[in-house]
Order: structure tokens, then sequence, then C-alpha cells
């Protein structure tokens, strides 16, 4: 138990070290209610064209299935939060979470730093490291590890932090200390629900339609966007914060201080008519390492345009 405390705790100072923000263990093990709840959200159909959600069921669910021999989910939070806004109001708008570089090479970069510092201080260690782009259930596990409740707008809420994080997870074959879910204080709250103007969330929270929300049609979605949304997206043209903007618990939310997350100089300041006539090229200049790029110029003009309908 001494040894397995000692490397909980290494394994956590490293972490800060590395700039994330929060960490939490959890056992490594196979998810049975939050696979029923997958199950019954995918037959319902709330994941859209996402069709990626259904692939790999058993591995989503559990980690020994993408890490043989697994036994922890490390859980970690980098924050994002940046409270500058575009200074032209009537722009179109761009989800703070997009406004520097890519978040999947910036966190990456940061746990593949954590696993090696953890074998190099520890012994031979296997293990994987997990940024939005493999099948793992990354708020379910975050909620397991105790650092946050899984808010009525089915984002990761962390006690006076908020939760413009990203969620990152580190799954090895060491067994450590494992922390515990805590109390969910959303209480009797709707504003996120109140908010959506997609109605994307049940009038109950805690399920998300994606097929609603506004950032499945700005990045997910690849055909046309839907008529019977227009109007509806509250100026959004890549993403969508306002589910976070009106949460209480985003008072506490403070500037992140990753270099990397912020802005291009032009990003912010550009006015309404900028991105009504965006070119590729300046498309490429300001979102040249952005999450952006994953819709592409195409699909970013898609977007502008159909807020601009007349």
């Amino acid at each position: 138990m001494a040894d397995k405390q000692k490397h909980t705790n290494l394994i956590s100072q490293m972490a800060i070290d590395l700039g994330f923000h929060t960490i939490g263990f959890a056992k490594a093990e196979k998810m049975e209610p939050e696979a029923k709840r997958l199950e019954t959200w995918l037959n319902q159909g709330k994941h859209g064209q996402m069709h990626y959600m259904a692939n790999h069921f058993e591995k989503r669910i559990d980690p020994t299935k993408l890490v043989p021999g697994a036994k922890t989910v490390i859980s970690l939070l980098y924050n994002y939060h940046n409270p500058k806004k575009q200074t032209d109001s009537s722009a179109p708008k761009i989800s703070q979470y997009a406004y520097g570089k890519d978040y999947h090479f910036v966190v990456k970069e940061r746990l593949r730093e954590l696993l090696e510092g953890i074998r190099n201080e520890i012994g031979s260690v296997e293990g994987r490291c997990f940024v939005d782009s493999a099948p793992v259930l990354e708020r379910d596990w975050a909620k397991r590890s105790g650092t946050g409740w899984i808010g009525k707008n089915t984002l990761l809420i962390t006690p006076k932090q908020g939760s413009y994080f990203f969620l990152a997870e580190l799954i090895i074959d060491l067994e450590l200390v494992y922390d515990h879910p805590i109390k969910d204080y959303c209480g009797r709250c709707t504003k996120c629900i109140d908010a959506c103007p997609t109605e994307a969330i049940s009038p109950e929270g805690y399920v998300m339609d994606g097929s609603k929300c506004i950032s499945y049609f700005t990045i997910e979605l690849k055909e046309s966007l839907p008529p019977s949304y227009q109007d509806k997206f509250e100026n959004w043209m890549f993403g969508c914060d306002i589910c976070q903007e009106v949460c209480p618990w985003n008072r506490f939310a403070k500037k992140h201080d990753e270099p990397a997350f912020e802005p291009h100089t032009d990003l912010l300041e550009m006015k309404k008519s900028d991105w009504i006539e965006i070119t590729e090229t300046v498309f490429r200049k300001v979102f040249q390492k952005s999450a952006v790029k994953r819709t592409k110029f195409s699909g970013l003009k898609r977007n502008i345009d159909f807020l601009n309908i007349d």
C-alpha cells in the first residue's frame, strides 16, 4: 500500500508540473451502467451521423480491451478557458476551445511526457495516452475518478473551477490508490436546459441529443444544414459555448496559462464582413494549427453562409 500511495502522489505531482489542472485515479474495469446508458443513447439515434460513436463498443466500455492488463485509468483536466471575446459582437462566433492550437496535439504531448516520466521514476509501465481520439468514455472516467460530476448539460463540472477543460486519459498497467465519485452539485438549476436554442438537452437534463446540438451541426454534420434550424444557431459558426456560458459554476473559471491556446492575432479582431468574405488563404493563415481545420474551409463557409441567409 505504501508503494501505491507513493506512486499515486508522484504521478499527481508530475501531472501538475506538466500543466494539468486536476488529476484523478479510477480502477480499470468494465463499465456496466455506463454501457447500458450508451447503448440506449445509440439506439435512440442521438449520435446523429457520428457513426464512429457506435464503433468499437466493447473497447469503449472496457479499458482492458485498449490496454491489456490495465489496472488504472488516470483522468486529467487541462484548462482552456479564455474570457476574451471577439471584438465585433455581430461577427459569427467560434467556441473558445478552438481559439488556439489544436488541443489534440498540445495535450497529447503533455500526456506522453507524463508517461515517460512515470517510466523513468517507477520503472517498466505499459500504457497508452488518449485525448478525444479513441473509444474512451472520458467524461465517465473523469466522474469515476472524482475530478468532477457530469452536469445537466452532460459536461464534466469541477467544483469552484467550472467546465472549461479538455479531458485526457492515461490507461496503465500499474495499480494505484483510487479516488471516488463526488456529489452532483447541479441541484435544481436548469439554466443550461433553458438556454439551449435547439433544445438539445433533455427537459430533465443529463441527456444530450447530439443530433440537435449546434456543435454537431457546425462541426460533425458534413451535408447541408437543415433549414428547420435557421435562426436557431445564435450566430455560432464553429462549436457552441452557450450551456457553459450560462452555467453558474463557470463564474469560478480562471484563464488558462497555456501559450499554445492563445488565438491568432487576427482571430478576435475580424469583423462580420471579414468572415462573410473570408477566403481560403485567410482561413489557412488564421487557423493554421487550429481544431477549426477539422471542418475545412468549405465547412466553415457553409456555416457562415447559413447564418447570413436573408
